[in-house]
């Protein structure tokens, strides 16, 4: 593997898993669409409408840093008017690390959910 991609290794009896970070972000923003009040990520951690993500490219709203003993996921989240933002962060938060666990069998040491901004729904 002559890639630069950073991977969550598991060992197994038989060799080892390595699942990439590209995945882990993969997983994550699939936790992020399933949540009430969620309009998108963003890939730079200002507002900007022309920075915010279609579903295609969500995962790259999410960034996935490793350290020694694990692995981090950043998300810069936006959320629709009229949804309390705690709430619906928190619920990003929780989603993301309860994804990752069932998909992986390891879990985030953080999920850190970085609300840069909120969109109004078209016509509003």
């Amino acid at each position: 593997m002559a890639d630069n991609k950073d991977y969550l290794v598991q060992k197994q009896e038989k060799g080892n898993i390595l699942i990439s970070d590209d995945v882990l972000a993969s997983i994550a923003s699939l936790a992020v669409r399933e949540i009430e009040g969620v309009y998108g990520l963003s890939t730079t951690t200002s507002f900007d409408l022309g920075n915010i993500l279609g579903k295609k490219n969500l995962r790259k709203g999410i960034r996935v840093t490793f350290q020694d003993k694990g692995f981090e996921i950043s998300c810069n989240l936006i959320v629709k008017a009229g949804c309390a933002v705690m709430d619906v962060a928190k619920k990003v938060q929780l989603a993301i690390g309860e994804e990752i666990l069932a998909m992986t069998g390891a879990s985030p040491l953080k999920v850190n959910v970085n609300v840069c901004g909120i969109a109004f729904a078209k016509g509003e």
